[in-house]
């Protein structure tokens, strides 16, 4: 890939070794004036981006006026979630803005998945080498 950058896999649980290192990807989330820095896991299979509720307050949104929901599958199923757009840092490329479905799980990562990171940027992993490349999508097709 060219331009890219590379980051590490991160371990999630050392007494699981090797098997246990999940590509997390450090970034910085902005709402209106407030900013944090984070880590989120880089999930092929996931269908949308996933902003854990506490991430959400952090970041200043306010539920009660979240009007946009969406249902969610899987484990977060049993949760409500809402709809909220959130301009993102991925290391030293351009900033862009990211779709999260804000759920009031607590208990979940905050996932990076298909709609919209994957359509935002190019991802190649390198799970034997424990690193995985990004950089921003290519309007060349």
């Amino acid at each position: 890939m060219r331009d890219a950058e590379r980051y590490p896999f991160a371990l999630s649980d050392a007494a699981l070794g090797e098997a246990n290192f999940r590509p997390y990807l450090p970034l910085s989330l902005i709402y209106q004036q407030n900013s944090i820095k984070t880590s989120g896991l880089l999930d092929t299979g996931a269908s949308v981006n996933v902003l854990p509720y506490i991430v959400g307050v952090e970041l200043g949104y306010e539920w009660e006026r979240q009007t946009a929901a969406l249902n969610l599958t899987g484990n977060l199923a049993q949760y409500e979630a809402r709809v909220v757009l959130v301009q993102a840092i991925v290391g030293q490329f351009e900033p862009v803005q990211l779709v999260f479905a804000w759920t009031q799980a607590t208990n979940v990562p905050l996932i990076l998945g298909q709609v919209n990171f994957f359509m935002e940027f190019d991802v190649c992993f390198y799970r034997s080498q424990l690193q995985f490349e990004i950089k921003p999508k290519s309007y060349e097709y």
